[in-house]
């Protein structure tokens, strides 16, 4: 088995992590177990490039009771968990490609090595596989069933694809299933970009003005869990409808250039590009401290910053001191501008990502049975699936539900039927 790791020695640490998240992950527990008996991935190859973590091992190890052959690389060069990648080829025989810290030229070398000579179905988090695929291995077309992808930032550049029509194969977007975007995003992306900032920092929140950079999903759950830590929240956003909201839910909304002066700490989740630019570093205060959470490394303009510093060092670990070069200004970069919540901490709690990764599993396993009907286009995961993962979710919490009564149902089917 071909593998590319940074130290197979971590293999112990890591399973008794993987073991932890399992025991929080109760929906894909329930995938694998049907998974083992009924085998419905079996012969088929998937190439995963996604975080490399506790519970993303928890979600491939049921891919393989399905009867998958998996192969694991990084979705993020820094949010590769060393200790899981190993007990991943020791303890579960899974080929994995992913070292944390590897610079590009590896990290790409990663993707080729996952894609190998056949893959059958691709599973993304951010579509580097597919934009791989797409630009230099069209030669793995006419045997892909379809790809899987997990995040806002990959979605968009899917349905960029689509609209242009140059996808070449069907794609379903598991960041648009209601059990992943709604609780994945707003609570896990919440709680977990808290926890980086925290953890890199040990900064207090209560009273500091937190800027946070995007109000979807993933911005709505930093901006509620910042507050709730007692911070002053500010957000800033291009969408009417959504800065709206945000003002609605008690925020201040203000533009960038505005509260670049007054922000103590800012957080970035937008999915584009240049958000934090030159003339906002120039405008902030000394000792600003700039983290993101969105899935690239561009949402921050880090070579902007570089030009603008006369000198840097790392000042505690995950935290870069950019000194300025006209103002002698500290701003205090995290986590090299990538995933905050990953780079300088451990990413979701596993109990969200249990519902995110179910809808992957069975997103997978919906590819592999109706791909032949499906045209090149990006779907969301069928609403079939989306119910069945929240009635496994409520059951696992112990929580009942009512249902509707026969009169119900006629009722809300009926026009005939009035005040």
């Amino acid at each position: 088995m071909k593998y590319d790791i940074s130290d197979i020695r971590l293999a112990g640490k890591g399973k008794l992590r993987i073991e932890w998240a399992e025991e929080n992950m109760p929906v894909v527990r329930l995938i694998r177990e049907r998974f083992k008996k009924e085998r419905p991935l079996k012969g088929i190859k998937i190439a995963c490039c996604l975080h490399v973590t506790t519970e993303t091992a928890v979600l491939v190890n049921a891919l393989k009771s399905g009867g998958a052959d998996v192969k694991l690389c990084a979705s993020n060069p820094l949010s590769t968990q060393d200790d899981v990648a190993a007990s991943l080829v020791k303890d579960y025989k899974i080929p994995v490609f992913a070292r944390r810290g590897e610079n590009n030229t590896l990290y790409y070398e990663h993707i080729y090595s996952v894609l190998g000579n056949k893959v059958h179905v691709t599973m993304d988090d951010g579509a580097d596989l597919v934009s791989t695929i797409h630009k230099e291995r069209r030669d793995l077309v006419s045997d892909i069933m379809g790809s899987t992808e997990e995040t806002t930032t990959g979605i968009i550049r899917l349905r960029s694809l689509e609209k242009s029509k140059k996808l070449l194969f069907p794609v379903i977007a598991v960041n648009d299933a209601d059990t992943k975007h709604l609780f994945d995003n707003r609570y896990g992306t919440g709680q977990s970009t808290v926890d980086g900032i925290i953890r890199a920092t040990n900064i207090l929140m209560a009273g500091k003005v937190v800027v946070v950079s995007g109000y979807g999903w993933c911005g709505r759950g930093v901006a509620m869990r910042a507050r709730g830590m007692g911070a002053n929240v500010v957000v800033t956003e291009v969408e009417p409808v959504r800065s709206l909201e945000a003002v609605m839910d008690g925020f201040s909304v203000l533009p960038m250039k505005a509260a670049a002066k007054i922000g103590d700490i800012f957080v970035t989740l937008t999915g584009n590009t240049s958000v934090i630019a030159k003339e906002h570093f120039k405008m902030m205060k000394d000792g600003a401290i700039v983290a993101n959470s969105g899935h690239f490394n561009v949402e921050i303009d880090i070579p902007a910053l570089e030009k603008m510093s006369s000198k840097k060092r790392f000042i505690r670990s995950g935290v870069e001191e950019y000194r300025l070069k006209d103002s002698n200004k500290r701003i205090n970069l995290l986590g090299e501008g990538r995933l905050v919540n990953l780079a300088c901490a451990e990413g979701h709690p596993a109990i969200v990502m249990d519902m995110s990764f179910a809808n992957q599993a069975l997103a997978a396993e919906y590819l592999v049975k109706n791909s032949s009907g499906l045209e090149k286009k990006v779907y969301k995961v069928p609403e079939k699936i989306d119910k069945y993962i929240s009635s496994l979710k409520l059951k696992s919490m112990g929580v009942n539900i009512d249902k509707l009564t026969p009169f119900q149902k006629k009722y809300l089917a009926s026009w005939e039927i009035g005040t």
